[in-house]
């Protein structure tokens, strides 16, 4: 939802304001935005509240050194910031900025465009040019902002000022880790995230912001992948883009729909599920270069132990970039479950309680998980791969159908509690019983366990053999 200008305007009558940044830009492009910066030439704390009055929602300081004020909308559908004009000059304040289609100013009092760096034909031709030689020392995580704006907004850098961000790259050690996150987001959710990341590569921003992506090239593997670690990771992030946008072409035809749903769902951060597992196509094969190790039949390489090392690796990245922990914990997940339907594919037909115990360790991301290894398997051609991924997708879509209904049913109520079964049985709260508990659930999901009593005879049945078998 838009900021309503109307009572914004009403609001700040009388008092030397403009609209600037990027909401001017995405004004030019026709793009909604709730997103809106005013620069003026007052007091932004009196202008904070007399918006807030006109137009509701909650007004709060932004920055006590710049003097910024914050007005968020009621139930956060838009905010504004409002700083005060830099030195009291717009030419010089719209001078500071970033890049020239960032550098456009609209009087809000209205009037026509104010564009001294000629923001206006670098959007018409679809070129991102910084303002100035020194925009990227100013601040170095407009090298990351760079990339960003061309992926979100499909522009071309200007060639001096790719020059230039490649050069100041270095400095974005200095910045902020939130600040770093917010723009790598955007990257990774923009429509092609591929070429953003193969930007970043180019510009040295991933050996800078992401060293553990950035050591995955010329890694090679073994014979069935076709790519080093690094474009197979690529690929990966790729597939990963069509799981969402369109699950039956991935190969998923029987549950297409409802895990395009599912993907669509909030998680973290302000990332839908599907985005997040962009995070974990980049980070699934993060150990390899660790655990790389020479196969004794001369196949290339294998990497005994990667999934269980990469999803250490994975949260301690994202926790360097101050990410969610529920985003920590999916990206884990997927990274340390990645292989783990591929060796179920040579199981078929799926037995009960092989589902069972997939769906337990895979709990509760299965669906995710499951869909996951298919971007996996598509980024795998390499020697007999055509029919390795046909039966890889049958095995996946099948699983998604038990992952479905079990997500479908919620938790279940157990035949038994622990402490019923502990004095049914005479024992003492444990491991044990623990081990036990998971049995009776298991033997009741392959329907061999149906009623309590039957839980507490099984129960019996498995001691016994224990004690006397």
């Amino acid at each position: 939802m838009s900021p309503p200008l109307d009572a914004v305007r009403d609001a700040l009558a009388g008092v030397p304001a403009w609209l600037v940044g990027g909401a001017v830009r995405d004004r030019l492009l026709d793009r909604p935005t709730d997103d809106l910066d005013i620069v003026l030439d007052g007091d932004p704390e009196v202008a904070a509240r007399a918006v807030r009055r006109a137009a509701g929602g909650a007004a709060f300081p932004l920055s006590e050194t710049f003097g910024a004020w914050r007005v968020v909308g009621r139930d956060h559908a838009w905010q504004l910031d409002l700083v005060p004009l830099l030195n009291g000059n717009l030419a010089e304040d719209l001078a500071a900025r970033d890049f020239t289609i960032n550098a456009m100013a609209e009087p809000l009092g209205g009037g026509g465009l104010v564009d001294p760096h000629g923001g206006a034909a670098d959007l018409e031709a679809r070129r991102l040019r910084a303002v100035g030689p020194r925009s990227f020392a100013a601040d170095p995580l407009r090298s990351l902002r760079a990339v960003r704006l061309a992926s979100e907004l499909d522009l071309e850098i200007e060639p001096s000022t790719a020059l230039e961000a490649a050069k100041q790259a270095a400095g974005l050690e200095r910045v902020a880790a939130e600040r770093v996150f917010s723009e790598l987001k955007r990257i990774v959710v923009a429509p092609d995230p591929r070429a953003g990341l193969e930007r970043m590569g180019r510009f040295g921003i991933t050996a800078v912001v992401l060293p553990e992506l950035d050591a995955l090239r010329g890694v090679e593997q073994s014979v069935y992948h076709h790519r080093d670690v690094y474009d197979h990771t690529l690929e990966v992030l790729d597939a990963t883009v069509l799981l969402a946008r369109d699950p039956v072409r991935a190969g998923l035809p029987l549950h297409g729909p409802p895990l395009a749903a599912l993907l669509a769902e909030p998680l973290a951060d302000g990332l839908t599920r599907g985005e997040a597992m962009r995070f974990a196509a980049l980070l699934h094969d993060v150990a390899k270069p660790q655990t790389r190790r020479e196969r004794a039949d001369g196949r290339g390489a294998g990497f005994p132990g990667h999934h269980e090392v990469g999803a250490v690796i994975a949260r301690a990245l994202l926790r360097r970039l101050r990410a969610a922990e529920r985003l920590n914990d999916y990206v884990a997940a997927l990274t340390l479950h990645h292989l783990h339907l591929g060796f179920l594919v040579r199981e078929r037909p799926l037995g009960a309680r092989t589902v069972h115990r997939y769906l337990t360790a895979t709990a509760p991301f299965t669906a995710d998980i499951t869909a996951f290894t298919v971007a996996d398997r598509l980024a795998t051609r390499g020697r007999n791969s055509a029919a390795a991924i046909a039966a890889h997708t049958e095995t996946a879509d099948e699983m998604l159908g038990f992952a479905f209904a079990e997500r479908a049913a919620g938790p279940r109520t157990p035949l038994v509690r622990g402490d019923e079964l502990a004095a049914e049985l005479g024992m003492a709260p444990g491991p044990r019983l623990g081990e036990l508990l998971a049995q009776l659930e298991e033997d009741r999901f392959a329907g061999d366990v149906r009623t309590r009593g039957d839980a507490i005879a099984r129960a019996r049945e498995l001691l016994s053999q224990e004690r006397f078998g």
